[in-house]
């Protein structure tokens, strides 16, 4: 379950005449099991909203739900483990450690779970096989194609098997042809029950979301 409310939300930089507003009197509601496209113009406020999402950036008005979880309410310890059982993170740029086989960059999420090193292998290696990577899980990052990376970061994002996935430019470095296949797998994903948020530029990703969420100068311009 990850049923997702945004009310009010704003946040700020700076103080006084030198303040800049990211986000301002944002209010929204993402149902569990939706795929929703963030899209908008460089600077729209649509990464810092995805932050905001991932309980890593408290806004500086408003409040952030999930599951009744009131997510800027909870202690900082208890916010991490938030982050940890609910949200899985996808990023543009992998973030994969080039010295790690895949096999030890997806098992990078259950450092901190209480189970064996064996357990923590046997995830890996079913996330892995469950973004069409079965059998790589030797290989270095350096070893493999940008698609096959962008695979690796999803199956890092589900390997603990968080309701939630969030994507920010998720194919941004990608061709249109691999694009295509990290969009139908991340589809893949959605239908399995993974409510995902994703930014993108991209009209052609966006084709795969439920709907779309316009951010326009730091507001929600519309809901599609």
């Amino acid at each position: 379950m990850s049923h997702i409310i945004g009310q009010a939300l704003s946040k700020y930089y700076g103080r006084g005449a030198a303040a800049v507003t990211a986000i301002e009197a944002m209010d929204f509601e993402i149902q569990s099991g939706e795929f929703v496209a963030v899209m908008g113009e460089s600077g729209a406020g649509k990464s810092t909203l995805l932050s905001i999402m991932g309980a890593m950036n408290a806004p500086s008005a408003g409040t952030l739900t999930v599951e009744g979880i009131d997510v800027y309410d909870l202690e900082a310890e208890r916010r991490a483990d938030f982050r940890r059982e609910f949200l899985g993170f996808i990023f543009q740029s992998f973030h994969l450690i080039p010295y790690l086989d895949l096999e030890e960059n997806v098992m990078l999420p259950l450092a901190t779970i209480k189970a064996s090193r064996s357990r923590k292998r046997r995830m890996a290696r079913e996330a892995l096989a469950a973004v069409g990577l079965e059998g790589k899980q030797r290989r270095l990052p350096g070893q493999i194609s940008g698609g096959e990376k962008e695979r690796t970061a999803i199956a890092r994002a589900i390997v603990n098997r968080p309701p939630v996935i969030l994507a920010d430019e998720p194919t941004g470095n990608l061709d249109s042809r691999t694009s295509g296949e990290i969009m139908g797998l991340l589809q893949e994903l959605n239908a399995k029950g993974s409510t995902i948020v994703m930014v993108t530029h991209s009209r052609e990703c966006a084709r795969y979301a439920d709907r779309i969420m316009q951010v326009a100068d730091g507001r929600l311009a519309q809901a599609a």
